[in-house]
Formats: structure tokens, sequence, C-alpha cells
């Protein structure tokens, strides 16, 4: 596993892992935590691959599905930068945390838990950690 920092950003790349969706989950999850500002510039195509020692075309597709996901906006001759939407954000952040929930879920389910059982589970291990 490969770890680098660009900027602000700091990436695990497994190689084993599809890049592509490394790279943009990282950068989503960053976006989500606000671990980049809104209006942040992120690093450009290049300097990033060339920081994970990947290929360019890689992130170019990650920037690509972030700009049609409203985190990104390209602006010609400087960069590019996260959106200032902070609704955006917001909602990107929402559909994360209900994806790890379903995945949570799921796993649980498949180890034989129902709600009531991951419902006390919960409270047992996490509930002081409001």
């Amino acid at each position: 596993m490969n770890e680098a920092q660009v900027g602000r950003m700091r990436f695990r790349i497994d190689l084993s892992q599809p890049l592509y969706e490394q790279v943009l989950d990282q950068i989503r999850s960053s976006i989500a935590k606000g671990e980049i500002d809104l209006g942040e510039k992120i690093p450009s195509v290049r300097e990033l691959a060339q920081a994970l020692k990947i290929n360019p075309n890689t992130v170019m597709r990650a920037y690509q599905e972030l700009e049609r996901d409203g985190l990104t906006e390209t602006r010609r001759g400087q960069g590019t930068f996260i959106t200032t939407k902070a609704e955006q954000v917001q909602t990107i952040r929402q559909n994360l945390a209900e994806k790890a929930i379903e995945e949570f879920l799921n796993k649980m389910n498949s180890l034989g838990y129902h709600l009531p059982d991951i419902q006390a589970l919960i409270e047992e291990k996490g509930g002081s950690r409001r």
C-alpha cells in the first residue's frame, strides 16, 4: 500500500484495488469530512498522478466524476476547485453515510444479527461516543 500527501490531501493507494475508485472515494471523503475547504484549489491532474505514481488518465477520470457530482468545478486556465456550494457537499456526505450504514447492516445481517440485536450492540459499544 502506497501513501502520499498531496497538498492537504492524504492518499492511501492499494494497487490490488481499482485506482480510479480509490482516488475518487478518497477525495469525496476528504471533502465530506471538511479536510478540504469549499472553494479550495486541488492539485492538477498531472501533479496528483505524479505524486501517486499512477496514470494521469486515472486521475482525470476521477476528476471528471467529481465534476459530474457537482463537487468540483474546472476554471479554464486556473485549475480545479472544490465547489463553494455547502448543500452539494452535505448531499454527498449524507450519501456516504447512508452507504456506510447499508454496508454495515448487510454485514451484520450476514452474521445472523437482526435490527434489535444490532441496536443493542450499538448502544453497548458506541452509545457513550456522543
